[in-house]
């Protein structure tokens, strides 16, 4: 037998700086600007890069209060331990990483789903075959460590940012036309011109929200106080700069409800310019793998970190295996979940309770903070000015009523 029992094993610290911007670059980028994008146009129209910056202020006060509260509370449970040690409360911090794992592990399925629907507008494919595949090859990949995960997902990443850097360069007479088309858009938007830049903004959030599960990988990241924090703040700037330039060319570029009902917008975008399409959808489909395995690592770890602490799960979900220094059952056990939801359950719904859960627990994060930061200022952890916190606690509940009240209207 060679599975550590105990949690004393515990996880390797084998993770650095670069690797783990990369995988947090890659997990933000997935499915936000390769899919998303086509419905934040269809809904704030040639506003799209307004409503990336909207969304991107949500993210980054919330970004902000994570960095500091990673460096503050580095396990592998992330919110769950936060929010339990700043208001001692056991039953609120297990409330919270089941919340997580519901909502890490319903986002690996609908990006899988997405992944797999993506894949069949160019290749003639098996919808169940195809999907088995993709969720054993990310369980396995998650299975074998994370270093080796962070290093794929350093590969998928660099292929990720070179295609969006084709397609700025293939639309760039569209980014240098873009700040005319947007000062032009409020005249051409049916409706009223805050609601779409609001709801194109609600839909963006989503695409920056990737950064909280860094947070997880915290008992397997080197000097975990100094480099997780930056990693994060590192993977959300490059983030916004490649969202704001290609939601831009695309506005310059024209044709918005044309790429809104794309499949696959950016490959649309690009095929309308004459250039070849395959490249681009099988480019596209890297990065967005990223978005899946990332959930899973990250589902596997909070599954970990609540089975090792008796939260609910079986305390086999806390084992460490000694040969692959990974939480090996909690890794198989998100994989099955992950792949039944995919192949039997409807994700829509439950997609979009999971975008709610993420802000409630974004807001339960900055108030850990600012209780935390009560109590006094560690040397060795980053200084977030107070403000911030309290911010992301404002913003944050702002989008939840927000997005409630256009559900509702």
């Amino acid at each position: 037998m060679t599975t550590a029992r105990t949690t004393n094993a515990g996880l390797k610290r084998e993770v650095g700086l670069l690797p783990l911007t990369f995988f947090g670059t890659g997990t933000i980028l997935g499915a936000g600007i390769f899919v998303v994008i086509g419905e934040v146009l269809g809904e704030a129209g040639g506003l799209a890069p307004l409503a990336y910056l909207v969304a991107a202020v949500v993210a980054v006060t919330t970004a902000l209060s994570y960095s500091e509260m990673a460096a503050r509370v580095p396990t592998a449970g992330g919110p769950i331990d936060y929010v339990e040690r700043a208001f001692d409360r056991r039953w609120l911090g297990s409330l919270t990483g089941w919340a997580l794992v519901i909502a890490n592990v319903v986002s690996a399925a609908t990006i899988t789903v997405g992944f797999v629907a993506y894949l069949s507008v160019f290749v003639d494919i098996n919808h169940w075959t195809t999907t088995t595949v993709v969720v054993v090859t990310i369980a396995s990949v998650a299975a074998l460590g994370m270093k080796e995960s962070a290093w794929l997902m350093m590969a998928t990443t660099l292929i990720g940012i070179g295609t969006l850097l084709l397609v700025l360069w293939v639309l760039r007479d569209g980014l240098l036309a873009a700040p005319h088309a947007v000062m032009q858009a409020p005249v051409q938007i049916d409706g009223a011109v805050g609601a779409a830049l609001l709801g194109g903004a609600f839909l963006a959030i989503y695409s920056f929200i990737g950064f909280g599960d860094m947070a997880q990988t915290a008992e397997e990241v080197r000097d975990v106080k100094r480099v997780l924090p930056k990693a994060m703040i590192l993977s959300l700037a490059i983030v916004f700069v490649l969202y704001m330039a290609v939601s831009a060319a695309l506005v310059g570029a024209g044709g918005l409800g044309e790429l809104a009902g794309a499949q696959a917008p950016l490959v649309h975008a690009v095929g309308r310019e004459g250039w070849p399409e395959l490249p681009i959808a099988l480019a596209s489909l890297a990065i967005i793998v990223n978005g899946a395995l990332t959930q899973v690592i990250a589902s596997a770890r909070l599954l970990y970190d609540i089975g090792r602490d008796g939260r609910g799960a079986p305390a086999v979900m806390g084992w460490v295996n000694a040969r692959t220094n990974t939480p090996l059952l909690a890794t198989l056990a998100v994989g099955a979940i992950v792949l039944i939801l995919a192949l039997f359950v409807p994700l829509k719904q439950l997609a979009t309770g999971t975008g709610y859960a993420i802000l409630v627990v974004f807001v339960a994060v900055n108030a850990s903070l600012v209780v935390f930061k009560q109590h006094g200022q560690p040397e060795d952890t980053p200084n977030i000015p107070l403000f911030v916190p309290w911010l992301g606690v404002f913003v944050c509940l702002g989008a939840i009523v927000g997005q409630l009240v256009l559900h509702l209207s």
